[in-house]
Order: C-alpha cells, then structure tokens, then sequence
C-alpha cells in the first residue's frame, strides 16, 4: 500500500478499490466471529473458497469474512448479496450446493433458511427475520460490510472519510460542540456525558495529552465491546482519531483484555495497516494532526475495567484503583490529561460527525440519545448481540426480538448490567 499524503489520495484510493470491486456480481459474507468461530465457521469460509474455486466463480465471487452478525446462537450464519440471502447453521458439507444453488443459479436452500421458533415461519432475507426486523442496529450493520483484517474494505465503505472531513474544514471547537449537541453518553455503564469529558480533558493545561479505549470489558455474559472491536477495529481507531484531535492529544492506546485474543489480533493488524497508509503517525493526510496508537493488553484482572486501574495497568505497575478527587481528564495516563471511553462509545462518534449531531439526537430518550448494544443471553428463544434505541423496554427486547422463554412460559425476572446490576 502506499502512503496517502492528502484528502484527495485518500478519495482517490476508495475510487480505485471501488473500480476494482466492478467486476464483483455476488458477495458471500461469512461471519468470522468468536461465535461462530466456535461454531466451526473457519472450516466452511474454507469448504466455501475451494468451491468457488473448483466452479470457476473466484473472481466474479467475493468471499468476505466478516466481523459478527449478532445472531451468534444460529452460527456459522452467512449473508449473500445481491439477495441478501441469510443461512444459518451452515456446515462445511454445505459449501457444493450453496455455491452451485445459490450463488450460481440464485436458487434458494430452504433448509438452510432461519425458521422463528415462535411462529414456525421461515424467512429468506436478513431484514424480515423479527429478531433483526426489531432492532436500530447503526453500529452493528458496519460490522457486515468489512473484513476487519482488510483496511481497503472499510475505505471502500466510506472510511476513514470522516477523520478527513475533521482535518478538512473542523476546527476541535466545532467537534467537541457537535459531540456535546449529540448528547452521546458514555456506553460502558456510567453514562457520563462523552462532550462533557472531551471540554474538560481540551481545557486541562498541558502539551501532552492522552485519548483511551476501554476495551476490558469483564462482564460475565457480556460482549458488544468484543464483537465490535474484533469485527471493525478501524471504526473504533477513526472514532479515536477524531477525539485526539479534538482534545489535542497525539497519543492514544486501545487497552484490551488478553483473553478476547481475536479482538488483540484484529486491533495489531489494523493499527499496522494504518500506519502503513499514513492514517496513523505524523502530519496525517498532509495536516498538521499526528497521532499514533498502541495496543495493551490486560492480564484478566477485573478491577482494570475502571479507569484509574486500567491507567496504572497501561503504566506497567499494579492495576489498583485510585482516589477520585482528581478526575482523569486533568491527571490521567502519566499524570497528563486523558481522555477515555469504551469501545462503544468511540464507535459512534464518526457517524455522529459525518451525519450530524441532530441525526444522533433523534433516537432514544430525552436524557439519553442514540442506540445502545446488549448481550442477550439466557432462556429466551432467540439470544445474541442487540441494538436498539435508548429507551427501549425490556419487554421489547426480550419478547419481540428474544422471542420470549424458550419454554414459553412467562419470564419472572431479568438480570440487567451482570452481577453489579439487578433484578
């Protein structure tokens, strides 16, 4: 790849890989996810490429593996365009005839289709199965575009546009507005106000300055912050980018837990491939702006979730939490001022710049805007990653898009936020 020097190269190269991509008449997505990776997806991505292959359709065909699709009880799943065919369970004996059926002939496998265990109906596309159907899923769809192991499919996606339209023509006043106009809070369960904590981290005194994502999520049955780090690492880097420019910091680290080990590949490869193309290190797309990321990981402590132990832990010494009469925004990571949000909540910030903070402002509540992920987990008929608008009832999620108890009996209790939640 070769290093973009300027906004144009940037538009320049997604044209060209655009180009490139003409001859393409079918898409095969298949989830890559830990999911359904543990599902045996690895071996039918590769049943699937020897098939295209073997019938002559490898390069009219592209086989993209993507992050997770959030219907992770139903893997390996696999979506096919332009049809947007959706397959689950799907096993390697299966690559022969979805290639030669489906891809070749356009036919559909029936038995490969989803059947809703409420209604007992089976359904074709993605967008009518109801556990999608009721969602608001802004942050999840992305995941279905991209390879998250190939910066050239997030270009092509539109990324990395964002970060060039801030270098471009915003100055970090008018970021840091639009992100407190959005009213974004903060997604890893304190919900404080994400444009409060970047004026607050501008204004500290000092040169040096420091941008986090909190990556150490440590929930039992939680992981949205996984399956979005892991299925597009370069969304959560130019979410990043956009806030080290805002509260002028040139140096931020994305601190991960060891044990999330395919989240910690995906974030090397596309910090790497970033570098490689200039969008990380110095005077990036030609502007005065440079900033450069690092990986952490963390060694499995759950006290490194909160943010004075996740800091000492970036630091190399014990990860144990601090007094909080001085907030991290004015003496964080090596005493300097340090901004820090989770994996979610940098995740929205380049579509609540490029579409505008009223855009962002229009779903959820009064006091809390936008869409939120949940792990579903549990007896319920349909389980796996969710999005909907803040302030959704529980009753909705479990019921319309769980599909209710999988015994069908009526649900006593729902147990929010893991063990430090209720009832």
């Amino acid at each position: 790849m070769l290093r973009l020097n300027s906004y144009r190269e940037l538009e320049h190269l997604r044209e060209q890989l655009k180009e490139q991509r003409q001859c393409i008449t079918t898409t095969v997505m298949v989830c890559g996810g830990t999911g359904c990776k543990a599902s045996r997806s690895e071996e039918v991505i590769d049943a699937i490429s020897k098939e295209l292959s073997r019938q002559g359709l490898d390069t009219s065909v592209r086989l993209c593996v993507t992050g997770c699709h959030g219907f992770c009880e139903q893997g390996p799943v696999m979506i096919i365009e332009p049809h947007n065919i959706f397959y689950c369970h799907v096993s390697p004996d299966d690559a022969f005839e979805i290639v030669f059926q489906t891809v070749a002939n356009e036919k559909v496998i029936e038995r490969l289709l989803y059947t809703d265990p409420v209604t007992g109906k089976s359904y074709r596309t993605m967008a009518e199965i109801p556990f999608y159907q009721a969602q608001d899923r802004q942050i999840l769809s992305q995941n279905l575009n991209v390879n998250p192991c190939c910066i050239e499919d997030y270009i092509v996606a539109g990324g990395y546009s964002t970060i060039s339209k801030v270098l471009r023509s915003m100055t970090p006043d008018n970021v840091i507005k639009e992100i407190v106009s959005s009213g974004l809070r903060g997604r890893g369960g304190g919900g404080f106000p994400t444009g409060r904590k970047w004026i607050e981290c501008c204004e500290a005194p000092g040169d040096e300055k420091y941008v986090i994502c909190n990556a150490d999520e440590g929930d039992p049955g939680a992981y949205m912050d996984r399956c979005v780090l892991e299925g597009n690492p370069n969304l959560i880097l130019e979410g990043m980018m956009i806030g080290a420019w805002a509260v002028g910091a040139r140096k931020g680290y994305i601190y991960v837990r060891n044990e999330y080990p395919l989240a910690v590949k995906h974030s090397l490869i596309a910090v790497e491939q970033a570098r490689e193309l200039g969008l990380l290190g110095d005077n990036i797309l030609g502007s005065s702006f440079s900033f450069d990321v690092d990986i952490a990981r963390g060694g499995g402590a759950f006290v490194c979730g909160e943010s004075t132990a996740l800091m000492a832990s970036v630091e190399g010494k014990v990860g144990e939490p601090r007094a909080k009469d001085v907030h991290t925004v004015v003496d964080g990571l090596y005493h300097k001022p340090t901004t820090l949000n989770n994996v979610e909540t940098w995740a929205n910030v380049p579509s609540i710049i490029l579409n505008g903070s009223s855009w962002f402002a229009s779903k959820g509540t009064s006091g809390s805007k936008g869409t939120k992920i949940l792990a579903l987990t549990g007896h319920v008929k349909n389980t796996g990653l969710v999005e909907v608008p803040m302030g959704t009832p529980i009753r909705t999620i479990v019921y319309d898009i769980g599909g209710g108890a999988n015994n069908g009996n009526g649900v006593k209790a729902v147990q929010t936020g893991g063990p430090s939640g209720g009832c």
